[in-house]
């Protein structure tokens, strides 16, 4: 069965495509739909199932219903639709990342404050990524802007966070800001920590 869409060509995830080959039809937003898949109750993104079992037959399996299915599906088609940030000559957040760290600025009463963004030796694999708030930035900081929220990060660490996307997801496993960054050849089990 195709994915494409026969007046226009273009590519869209449809409920009969197993998650196999939603993630190799779009490989450039493949960890970000993955993602989604597993915050909507699929945790099998990666196991033998995905190679034959539907995105309907998994979500069904699971007891998710027909309206889950079509939210899952708009969702992951609305993901696709987004605007490629995915540079590697910057550091950006996706829409989402960007409105939620705006309204935990205003929560914590430091509206036009930007984001500090960083990373220290730490955890199981050699890296941990910092993020948090940022009044100014410094003398030796680069400044990234997106969605209008200026991305501050020190010279020293560009290289390495360089093409970086920080997301925002929300989901049954709980919720929180997600690096992803085409630098890392390596993390842990535990998902905490990273190599490059």
């Amino acid at each position: 069965m195709s994915c494409t869409n026969e007046k226009n060509s273009k590519k869209t995830v449809h409920r009969h495509m197993t998650i196999e080959e939603i993630l190799s039809f779009f490989p450039h937003k493949a960890q970000r739909l993955s993602q989604e898949i597993t915050n909507a109750g699929l945790h099998c993104v990666g196991c033998h199932a995905a190679t034959w079992e539907t995105l309907e037959a998994g979500m069904l399996g699971h007891g998710m219903t027909n309206e889950a299915i079509d939210k899952l599906v708009q969702r992951l088609n609305a993901l696709l639709e987004e605007q490629d940030e995915e540079s590697l000559d910057t550091i950006s957040l996706t829409k989402k990342a960007a409105s939620k760290f705006m309204e935990i600025l205003e929560e914590e009463g430091k509206p036009g404050w930007g984001m500090r963004f960083d990373d220290k030796l730490a955890g199981c694999n050699g890296f941990e990524y910092i993020l948090d708030y940022s009044e100014s930035a410094l003398p030796d900081d680069t400044i990234f802007e997106s969605y209008g929220v200026q991305i501050h990060v020190n010279n020293n660490k560009v290289a390495r966070l360089l093409g970086a996307i920080i997301d925002y997801f929300d989901g049954l496993q709980g919720s929180g800001f997600k690096i992803i960054n085409p630098n890392v050849r390596s993390s842990c089990g535990c998902g905490t920590s990273h190599n490059y």
